[in-house]
């Protein structure tokens, strides 16, 4: 056999290299534009500037760091997948939905027993708060909400603005009495209306979105909210007083659709459930951060903040003391008990 020329031969392999070549990188480019296998939706209310954002973006990095890549995770925020808890529950039921969060008070649409998260005065600290809703009460709290039918699994227990005040537009608050006659804003949740009528004040449900038209024309003479969140919608340009009574842990519990749930592998549900963890974390530490800040910026357009004598704060807990039995004739004493075992656990350093 007669050997080919070395030029043809340079030729040849040239072509063949060519052609490796450019199926690799026909690979490589098909590997790169290939879709998720999975996605995971998140639906979130708030802006991008809420410590609940802040969680979602670090379960994001985490779920698609440990996948890689080979699950999405799509956060739809300021209202842009549902704008309101009702809405984004019924989407989660559906499957269409795999993550949302609830506060405590939009507990009571899910669970109406898990009110007695949102009893008043029921943590001094965030420490106590924190170690209670890491233990048993959160299992507890998974479990029958999901026994009840709701179809959503809850993941964790984070926060979502820190410490709820009585803030107002004209009058400085200081003790129980000076509530009396004050329209303060609530929401539907029936505890929180009945906490303000026994501080002799007058409920008055307003949405979220209207609170601030609603300070300004006197339809209502104040809230109860963190000073991140009156800050951050700017509502210091009306209210001028926060009395720090910390009547309320802002606590978020953040549930995954069970549909959706039911569909990951054991593998992945380990990953989920890193990345919730992470979520739990930063939207716990977010909020003790920002409210130096945000009390820095209160004062700076005028506000003052009281702060309690104890026997100030004595007459707000006096004065909300039966909503326990508020409660326990609607719901019983179960969850009261659970709880007052595991705040005296945590409180003693060893919880339950």
């Amino acid at each position: 056999m007669t050997k080919a020329p070395p030029t043809r031969t340079r030729r040849i392999l040239t072509l063949a290299y060519a052609a490796i070549a450019a199926i690799c990188l026909y690979g490589i480019a098909m590997e790169t534009s290939r879709e998720p296998a999975e996605r995971i939706r998140i639906g979130l209310i708030g802006s991008t500037a809420d410590e609940d954002f802040a969680g979602a973006s670090a379960l994001k990095a985490h779920i698609e760091t440990h996948t890689d890549g080979a699950v999405a995770v799509e956060i739809y925020h300021s209202g842009q997948f549902c704008g309101s808890a009702r809405e984004c529950i019924g989407h989660m039921r559906s499957g269409a939905l795999d993550v949302f969060m609830t506060t405590f008070g939009g507990l009571a649409t899910i669970y109406p027993p898990g009110q007695a998260f949102d009893l008043p005065y029921l943590f001094d600290d965030d420490d106590t708060a924190e170690c209670v809703f890491d233990g048993a009460v959160a299992e507890a709290l998974r479990s029958e909400v999901l026994a009840a039918g709701s179809g959503l699994r809850l993941m964790v227990v984070g926060n979502t603005g820190g410490w709820r005040n009585f803030a107002t537009t004209r009058r400085q608050v200081r003790s129980a009495a000076d509530m009396k006659g004050l329209k303060i804003r609530t929401t539907a949740a029936p505890i929180g209306q009945a906490l303000v009528a026994r501080l002799g004040a007058n409920p008055t449900p307003v949405a979220w979105s209207e609170l601030y038209a609603a300070l300004a024309t006197g339809v209502v003479d104040g809230s109860k909210n963190s000073v991140q969140d009156i800050v951050s919608m700017r509502f210091e340009e009306q209210i001028k007083h926060i009395v720090l009574d910390r009547h309320g842990y802002m606590g978020a519990a953040w549930w995954y659709s069970e549909t959706r749930w039911e569909e990951l592998t054991a593998d992945r549900r380990r990953i989920v459930e890193e990345g919730f963890a992470r979520l739990r974390d930063v939207t716990r530490t977010a909020p003790k951060r920002a409210s130096a800040d945000a009390y820095a910026a209160f004062r700076a357009a005028g506000g003052v903040v009281h702060t309690p004598t104890p026997a100030e704060k004595a007459s707000f807990r006096e004065a909300a003391t039966d909503l326990r039995d508020w409660y326990a004739d609607q719901f019983g004493d179960a969850w009261l008990e659970r709880l007052d075992r595991e705040i005296a656990a945590c409180e003693g350093g060893a919880p339950g």
